[in-house]
């Protein structure tokens, strides 16, 4: 086959660009990133003492808006209600590489004592509750403002185009709204121009602030929630045997839910945790109620055992019941899936994150049976997700407090270990990207 020349050319220039790979783009990352943490550390502090809970974050996403426009990048406010998409097209052709952060606070009553401490109330689900940044969001927020600043100084030197996707709602949207990152591609923040790549990533409360962790694989888990109204017969106290007592039929079921962690389910496959976590029932403690109503979640690591539990939890349920004689009305809602690194490209990318962090700070860990909203990304291109410690030094992990708890904490004198980190994977896969596509090009002819 005749090869023409502008393709030789193209070969050659490509050849030329993977060799010579940016020199001196580390060196000035580092130094980059040390000179924008004074601001991470202030901009995360101004979020952690304004929090505001999902679909609600009017003013965080015009906090983010307004910082990025300041830099030049273009600017989509308003996505899948109050998310943000900010577009920097670089100075070379190359991927589309996206960066994502979450910006939502819990409904949560902070407890530390801090400069910054959160005081906000708002209104959640028709109660007023304090809210808090109790899951770190504050800090993805700042890590990716910090790493837009960078970038954008980087302009020229970047191969490809960069989306830094601000997500609202990961912590799931109130009552029966849309949103989260199903609702951000839904609304084109993965398309226009499409991703090839896409890098999220998570503070930890107890890992060692500035370490890493990743996983290639499944990482973290799917997490359904499910509702089980039981429907029985109501009669006095004093007379049981006139009722079908959805009570106790409740308890048979949340006994039985269990067996399918301990005798169903292949837990050497993959872990799987089945949590009731609500039970209400009765208005008086002499009348057997006709009604109960089972509320809880499903988490597990492996997309077939997550349809399986599915199928088993059911028939769990309605053999029960229907041994007593009662009725049950089962729906179950996947919050998340199975948020799983692809592993070519988590392998790949390992030395990026040693570069950020140092090589003895970059380790693997286990999967967890955490949930996070980022696996729907992983549906549209490959992904790597990994967790950036907070955790103070010389901090036991386990009695670190957890994600979602009113003493939750982190510290932030190294989340720039973050940006050096989304930095260098950006630079990272557009050299390798570059690569492949020239390696393909000569294949081909």
């Amino acid at each position: 086959m005749r090869i023409h020349f502008p393709v030789l050319l193209l070969i050659a220039l490509s050849s030329t660009f993977i060799l010579q790979a940016q020199p001196g783009i580390e060196t000035t990352i580092q130094a980059k990133a040390k000179q924008v943490l004074p601001k991470l550390i202030e901009w995360r502090r101004h979020l952690h003492q304004y929090p505001e809970l999902s679909n609600r974050e009017t003013k965080t996403m015009e906090y983010i808006a307004a910082h990025l426009r300041s830099l030049g990048i273009e600017v989509q406010e308003k996505v899948a209600k109050t998310g943000v998409v900010g577009l920097l097209k670089g100075g070379k052709p190359g991927p589309v590489i996206a960066l994502r952060a979450d910006m939502d606070a819990l409904p949560v009553e902070e407890r530390v004592d801090l400069p910054f401490k959160s005081t906000v109330q708002a209104e959640y689900m028709g109660q007023t509750v304090p809210v808090m940044h109790a899951c770190g969001h504050d800090s993805h927020v700042a890590i990716l403002m910090g790493t837009a600043e960078v970038l954008a100084s980087l302009k020229k030197d970047i191969a490809g185009t960069i989306k830094f996707i601000f997500q609202p709602a990961e912590e799931g949207p109130p009552g029966e709204e849309e949103g989260g990152a199903p609702l951000m591609i839904k609304e084109g923040a993965m398309d226009n121009p499409k991703v090839d790549a896409i890098f999220g990533l998570h503070i930890s409360s107890s890992i060692e602030s500035g370490s890493i962790r990743y996983k290639p694989g499944p990482f973290m888990a799917s997490s359904d929630w499910f509702t089980i109204k039981i429907k029985g017969k109501q009669a006095h106290g004093s007379a049981p045997w006139g009722s079908i007592d959805p009570i106790v039929v409740g308890t048979q079921i949340i006994a039985g839910l269990q067996t399918i962690v301990s005798r169903q389910e292949n837990i050497v496959k993959a872990p799987v945790v089945i949590t009731v976590g609500k039970f209400h029932s009765g208005v008086r403690s002499n009348i057997i109620p006709e009604e109960a109503i089972l509320e809880g979640t499903i988490r597990t690591l492996d997309a077939d055992m997550q349809k399986d539990v599915h199928a088993r939890l059911r028939k769990t349920a309605e053999s029960i019941a229907a041994a007593s004689g009662a009725k049950v009305d089962i729906s179950i809602d996947t919050k998340t899936l199975v948020t799983s690194n692809d592993s070519a490209l988590t392998n790949s990318m390992v030395p990026s994150l040693q570069k950020a962090a140092g090589k003895d700070r970059v380790q693997t860990q286990s999967w967890t049976t955490g949930a996070e909203d980022f696996s729907f990304f992983g549906e549209k291109a490959p992904a790597l997700f990994f967790n950036l410690g907070g955790m103070p030094a010389g901090t036991d992990p386990a009695t670190a407090p957890g994600h979602h708890t009113p003493d939750f904490y982190i510290e932030d004198s190294q989340l720039d270990v973050g940006v050096k980190a989304f930095c260098y994977l950006v630079f990272d896969y557009a050299t390798q990207h570059t690569k492949q596509k020239a390696n393909a090009a000569k294949k081909a002819f």
